[in-house]
């Protein structure tokens, strides 16, 4: 395995594990004096899962399948199964719009060797400064 797919699936664990420890942590942080912080950092996390399991190879199908199932099944265990927190049905909107978000840059990520590759321009026309 050669150091850049180690590094995109080193990124996709270590946003996989953020998004575990922010949705399952004992306790739901504080009110901060930001008000909606709560579901921005929603929106990064999925989005972050998504973005790099796709820059990792990972199909983007079911990566946003599992995601939005795991969005709905995060707050039925926040709300039934931790006791410090409580499950919000605008916490799922958030993560979906995370998945949604992700969907976007996703199919750009990873295309056969152009990293952040953009539809309609080709590796040629990206390095000689045409296109």
């Amino acid at each position: 395995m050669t150091r850049r797919p180690a590094l995109r699936w080193a990124a996709f664990g270590a946003a996989v594990l953020v998004q575990l420890v922010v949705l399952y942590w004992p306790r739901a942080p504080s009110g901060g004096t930001f008000p909606g912080l709560d579901k921005l950092v929603h929106v990064a996390v999925f989005a972050g899962v998504l973005v790099t399991g796709r820059r990792a190879g990972v199909p983007v199908g079911p990566l946003a399948a599992v995601l939005a199932a795991h969005a709905v099944l995060s707050e039925l265990v926040q709300h039934v199964l931790l006791a410090g927190r409580s499950g919000d049905p605008f916490d799922v909107l958030a993560d979906l719009v995370g998945v949604g978000l992700g969907l976007l840059r996703a199919p750009w990520g990873h295309e056969r060797g152009g990293e952040g590759r953009r539809p309609g321009r080709s590796a040629a026309g990206r390095h000689s400064g045409v296109g």
